[in-house]
C-alpha cells in the first residue's frame, strides 16, 4: 500500500497529464484563429510538460 505521501504525488501526476492532453488535443484548436489564446495554451502546455516531469521524477524517487 502506498503512503499518503505518494499517493498524493500520483494522484497529481494524472491530474496534470490529463491536463496536458486536453491543452494539446482540444484546447489548442478550440482556440481557432486567437493567436493570444493560442499563446495562451502554447505557454500553459510548456508550463504542464515541466510539471509532469518533475512529478514523474518524484514518483520515481518514492517508489525506487
Amino acid at each position: 500500500m502506498l503512503d499518503n505521501h505518494a499517493y498524493n504525488l500520483l494522484t497529481q501526476l494524472m491530474v496534470e497529464h490529463k491536463s496536458l492532453w486536453r491543452i494539446k488535443n482540444s484546447y489548442k484548436n478550440d482556440a481557432g484563429d486567437c493567436q493570444s489564446c493560442r499563446g495562451f495554451w502554447e505557454k500553459l502546455e510548456k508550463d504542464k510538460e515541466g510539471h509532469v516531469e518533475e512529478l514523474r521524477e518524484l514518483v520515481r524517487q518514492h517508489l525506487a
